[in-house]
């Protein structure tokens, strides 16, 4: 029930809000008649009437694509590089003996 109340009320606001900007344009042309009503010998009876009529403008949107020139900014990218060295191995050296 409340989701139906703040959608009406959105709806409402963004009327408002199309009519001041000016991309609504509502105007009566013909005005509203009531019609005639006329009770005899019981029976009610109602002829003419008319509902009202307006003209209702509204603004147009254009939406499309055009070629623009864009200046980007340069990029450079450095990637951090890790090296391992492993020990050297002690077994593939040979030994040396100094004591003679």
């Amino acid at each position: 029930m409340r989701a139906i109340f703040l959608i009406l009320i959105l709806a409402v606001v963004a009327i408002i809000g199309a009519v001041s900007l000016g991309l609504i344009d509502v105007s009566q042309v013909r005005g509203a008649k009531a019609p005639t009503v006329e009770a005899n010998n019981g029976k009610i009876t109602a002829t003419g009437g008319q509902s009202p009529k307006f003209e209702v403008e509204t603004g147009s949107v254009g939406v499309g694509t055009r070629e623009q020139n864009v200046t980007a900014p340069s990029v450079t990218v450095k990637v951090p590089v890790v090296e391992v060295n492993r020990p050297a191995d002690k077994r593939a050296q040979p030994q040396t003996n100094t004591a003679q």
